[in-house]
């Protein structure tokens, strides 16, 4: 570290230097992220709130309100009029939370001390942390010819130290939505703890469904949804870090609840201890903002752009794995291997990533890309397919 204090102009000359080291979500180059660049009102309130300590309520009674409201306005549209839960860094720390408080419940309630999870192999790998974390068996379920968990091979896994059923709505490789009724119906059978991961889909599904699209019920509307997570950071267009994990009623917290008797708030519950208030007041923002109209026109524009997108890409002979359920693309060409073909996009200078269940090319059409892009990147398509 520098012994005397740098100047403002010369720190920040740095600081650009090391950002221009960055890709640009503007640039419509990156492809397979599903985070995009946060709504401006986003990030004007995430700075004046960008104090406040979340961890530490009492001193900041307002942010805490306006959690509270944020995580009503989320369940407004999920089925639920008082939800439990927090605004956290993302889909990983919600996640981990929901399954701790099926493990502990279980364990409390049940004696359960050897305890399971079922996920389907779709599911984000933040479940793989949380069976590490938390001393759980991961049991990974088949897929079906769908590429939707199978509801029978869970039914078959389901057994005495069964603690959580999880159920995905908008798979992180495909954006496809699991049968969460018939989990449910499962779950309620064998008095499961059934968490549905919508941090990809929970900003979408919702006012698709609103607008005639023909989606799955997967909210708490169904009985045996106990918890789910939603990350505002991604289709939200909230900035990072804005995670969502609501619970059912407040029992789910109280099971994962700690003491911190030095604090003006006694017991918490979420994993991290200070907790940005910034990420509440900036979805707070940018819902307020949009409404449900404005989330409802930014999922039809996207949805449009991934039809463009799958149309373009089988009339040049590239093969979709399955027809898009979200604006989510995954292809290949049939004649060049997934890796050799993200090469040769790299090499165009776009940034993509690859799927992995099944091995694909992985388009998100989020935000920052724009129609323009799109058809630079098809056109780049066209070249690699006519070279070969």
């Amino acid at each position: 570290m520098n012994e005397k204090p740098i100047f403002h102009d010369e720190i920040f000359s740095q600081l650009d230097k090391f950002q221009a080291m960055d890709c640009k979500y503007s640039d419509g180059r990156i492809l397979g992220s599903m985070c995009t660049e946060a709504h401006p009102i986003a990030k004007e309130a995430f700075f004046k709130f960008i104090d406040s300590n979340l961890g530490d309520p009492g001193l900041f009674k307002g942010t805490k309100l306006i959690e509270d409201t944020v995580l009503k306005m989320i369940g407004s549209f999920l089925s639920i009029e008082n939800p439990a839960g927090h605004m956290v860094t993302g889909g990983t720390e919600a996640n981990i939370m929901a399954i701790r408080s099926a493990r502990n419940l279980a364990r409390d309630n049940k004696g359960i001390e050897n305890g399971e999870m079922i996920v389907p192999k779709s599911a984000h790998f933040s479940f793989k942390k949380a069976a590490d974390m938390l001393n759980l068996k991961l049991i990974r379920v088949d897929l079906d010819e769908n590429y939707l968990i199978d509801t029978k091979c869970v039914e078959e896994c389901v057994n005495d130290n069964t603690v959580a059923i999880v159920g995905i709505a908008g798979t992180t490789e495909l954006g496809m939505i699991d049968p969460i009724e018939d989990l449910s119906k499962i779950a309620v059978e064998n008095d499961i703890h059934l968490h549905v991961d919508a941090a990809f889909g929970g900003f979408t599904i919702p006012f698709l469904k609103e607008r005639g699209y023909d989606f799955p019920d997967f909210d708490f509307s169904l009985e045996g949804v106990r918890s789910i997570t939603v990350d505002p950071h991604k289709m939200g267009l909230s900035p990072i870090p804005s995670g969502g994990i609501l619970f059912r009623d407040q029992s789910y917290l109280d099971a994962i609840s700690v003491d911190f008797p030095y604090l003006t708030v006694k017991h918490q519950s979420t994993i991290v201890g200070t907790r940005l208030g910034a990420a509440s007041a900036a979805t707070y923002a940018v819902m307020s903002y949009l409404g449900k109209e404005g989330y409802a026109k930014n999922a039809i524009e996207a949805m449009e752009k991934t039809h463009f997108l799958a149309e373009n890409l089988k009339n040049l002979g590239y093969e979709l794995i399955i027809e898009p359920k979200l604006n989510i693309v995954a292809f290949n060409h049939p004649d060049i291997e997934t890796d050799d073909l993200a090469n040769l996009l790299e090499d165009k200078n776009w940034k993509v990533s690859c799927s992995s269940y099944p091995e694909a090319i992985r388009v998100i059409l989020m935000n920052h890309i724009k129609k323009e892009h799109l058809v630079e990147l098809i056109n780049d398509l066209e070249e690699i397919s006519k070279s070969i």
